[in-house]
């Protein structure tokens, strides 16, 4: 009681109303500190609430050491924030707003209802119940020159004075939902190392021809396992699910290695991926279904009765090959263990489903205060992190937003 009685004067403003923003919020509300949330949109967690139409995908069951090698070559900053905060402690905490979860086939963790919006309802009805005060349609553009926190809002410009900072902005991605990622020239000016925003868990552009992009755009490519090899050493191999698009391939599959993908595009220029469209069959199968006779069958009709390829599998295969080289049970059978297929850039940040780059690990504390400015703390997206699809962007979110709302009341007891 002593502690909280020290710092019921005190005043925090949380900046981003996404999960991280929220979680943080929500370390603080039960400390007696002044808890004000401010956000450039109309209402609370519209990326979550985005993020969560497809079904609201939390966590992920799988064991923790493998789920902590997700985050690659952040592991080492994200695991004791993790082991703060893990899979488990998050399905606790979901159940504490009354949300029973479920573990799906793939190991993610779903909400039974699988939707966002009964998760964001309980959760903000709670954290206003607490006392925590939402300010919407407010755009923080930086500091006045006496140090207070500058918003516009539908009234005009807003100064305003807090003991402590959280900033949980979000990445660069789906900017329509407010992760516009316009902070990072306000860090910038202050001298905070900053790693340029790039696309996370995005599509890649490949050059089809007329007639593929035509045809099959939008559709899916099924049970295919895709292989990967970056220019350092580092193997992708794994069995899913891609789709077919006007500019090229996007997907579980593709997004699950877009951070290799990204890079050797980056080094290289481009990046050359093979993609396996019978994970099942072995290559001296497949050559011995494709030399039986195929009478007056077509080579399509031929493929779909041996191996029960597609037409959009078939037409992949067509990009690859010449007309001559189809017609080579022995070619066709080792291109489809291994169709190439180049990819030549990846799609821009806007539409990629999360970011890599922000706030560098250097800049901040264990607390994940900024060094240079003490007392204001990062969180979520807006560090320089990233992850696949699958449930632990929204963890590592959750948990860097606990952590930087617990480094905000370690700050305000001790000063």
């Amino acid at each position: 009681m002593a502690g909280n009685m020290s710092i019921s004067n005190k005043s925090v403003a949380v900046i981003g109303a996404g999960p991280a923003g929220l979680m943080a919020a929500e370390v603080l509300m039960t400390s007696g500190a002044k808890v004000e949330v401010y956000d450039a949109m109309p209402s609370a967690g519209r990326k979550f609430l985005m993020a969560g139409k497809g079904g609201m995908n939390i966590t992920h069951a799988e064991p923790f050491e493998q789920f902590l090698c997700r985050y690659a070559r952040h592991r080492s900053e994200l695991e004791p924030i993790l082991n703060d905060f893990s899979p488990d402690s998050l399905r606790a905490w979901v159940k504490g707003l009354g949300i029973d979860t479920f573990v799906g086939s793939s190991g993610r963790v779903f909400p039974t209802e699988m939707k966002a919006a009964p998760l964001l309802r309980a959760w903000l009805h709670r954290l206003r119940e607490a006392g925590v005060r939402f300010h919407m349609r407010h755009y923080w553009h930086g500091w006045s020159d006496d140090c207070r926190l500058k918003f516009a809002n539908p009234s005009g410009e807003l100064l305003i004075e807090a003991d402590a900072v959280v900033l949980a902005l979000g990445g660069g991605s789906w900017p329509q939902l407010g992760s516009t990622g316009s902070w990072q020239t306000l860090l910038a000016q202050r001298h905070i190392e900053v790693v340029p925003l790039k696309p996370a868990n995005c599509g890649f552009d490949v050059s089809w021809s007329e007639y593929f992009r035509e045809r099959f755009a939008g559709q899916p490519l099924k049970a295919v396992r895709l292989h990967f090899t970056h220019g350092r050493g580092e193997t992708f191999s794994q069995t899913g699910e891609l789709m077919l698009t006007g500019y090229g391939l996007e997907g579980g599959l593709i997004y699950a290695c877009s951070a290799l993908l990204r890079d050797e595009i980056d080094n290289t220029g481009s990046a050359r991926i093979f993609i396996d469209v019978c994970p099942d069959r072995d290559v001296h199968n497949i050559a011995s279904r494709l030399s039986q006779p195929r009478g007056k069958a077509t080579l399509a009709n031929h493929l779909r009765k041996r191996l029960n390829l597609d037409g959009a599998k078939t037409a992949l295969l067509r990009e690859a090959l010449s007309a001559i080289q189809m017609q080579n049970p022995e070619i066709l059978a080792g291109s489809l263990k291994a169709l190439p297929v180049t990819l030549s850039a990846a799609r821009p940040l806007a539409e990629a489903i999360s970011s890599a780059g922000g706030v560098s690990f250097r800049a901040v504390d264990s607390h994940l205060m900024l060094r240079q400015l003490p007392g204001l703390f990062c969180a979520g997206e807006m560090l320089d992190w990233e992850a696949p699809t699958g449930g632990y962007l929204l963890t590592a979110c959750l948990a860097t937003g606990r952590t930087a709302g617990l480094g905000a009341l370690r700050w305000l007891r001790q000063n």
